[in-house]
């Protein structure tokens, strides 16, 4: 029987973590892969690697990270926003790896009909500590800075052509929430998202003001409205299994290495899911 993997936040440009990627590798020929984004910051080391997984498993979706989204000085490729993202769904699509732009697919393994739902819908600042929760995003922003904790995205994250990532993330949801619902009903899915789509993942964070950059409270019931099996996630760099309301939610990133080599088992770049 084919397993259904999955691995992100490989962050193939720091020192250590290229090496990695030669352990991300299938069982069988007929295994599946899901990339949840953070592959790198390049346009180019971002294909690059996708097309080496692409030639290991039947069949690669992949999700943009943060990371995928930064324009840096050091990119080839001075894309911003929106069209930076188009880039790299054309570039997948090359390389015959599915985003969420393209159809969904259904694992054809289960029992009962599965789609894969890859869904890029970043962040709007709504997972607030208690003491910002009614407070402006100034405030909460000033709050986060007195932390020491205030996000790259600040810096590399651009959401042209929308006025902000508030109102970017409010279109992905609206084009999320449409291709969702034209799932037909009696399927069940596995919900695949860099950001993780319910707060609870994010109860471990060290500084809890980073919580802001994590996800948004418009997504806290999907795995319970698209009736999903699995929902599958990175960007936390604290993988692990978790549940909520009965759904299991699986944290599949890698990390830097500066995180793995702290873990007793040590770097774990490839999680199965089915």
């Amino acid at each position: 029987m084919p397993s259904l993997f999955a691995t992100s936040d490989l962050h193939v440009t720091h020192e250590g973590n290229a090496p990695l990627v030669d352990l991300v590798v299938p069982d069988s020929p007929d295994d599946w892969l899901l990339v949840a984004g953070d592959v790198a910051e390049r346009v180019e080391s971002t294909i690059e690697i996708l097309t080496v997984l692409r030639g290991r498993f039947a069949k690669v979706v992949w999700v943009p990270g943060n990371h995928e989204l930064w324009t840096t000085h050091a990119d080839e490729s001075q894309l911003r926003g929106q069209a930076r993202y188009e880039h790299l769904v054309e570039k997948c699509r090359e390389i015959d790896v599915l985003t969420p732009e393209d159809e969904f697919p259904v694992w054809p393994y289960a029992d009962k009909p599965l789609t894969i739902a890859p869904l890029f819908v970043l962040y709007d600042y709504s997972w607030r500590t208690p003491k910002a929760r009614h407070e402006t995003l100034e405030v909460a922003m000033e709050q986060a800075r007195e932390a020491g904790v205030v996000c790259t995205d600040e810096y590399f994250l651009h959401p042209d052509p929308y006025p902000s990532r508030q109102a970017w993330c409010a279109q992905r949801l609206k084009v999320s929430t449409e291709r969702l619902s034209a799932i037909p009903a009696e399927h069940k899915t596995i919900l695949m998202s860099h950001w993780p789509l319910h707060r609870h993942p994010t109860e471990p964070l060290y500084y809890p003001e980073f919580a802001m950059w994590c996800g948004t409270t418009e997504t806290e019931d999907w795995h319970l409205r698209y009736r999903a099996e699995v929902s599958v996630y990175g960007h936390l760099h604290i993988p692990r299994t978790t549940h909520a309301d009965g759904v299991r939610f699986e944290e599949v990133s890698l990390g830097y290495p500066r995180e793995w080599r702290k873990r007793a088992r040590g770097p774990v770049p490839l999680r199965k899911i089915l």
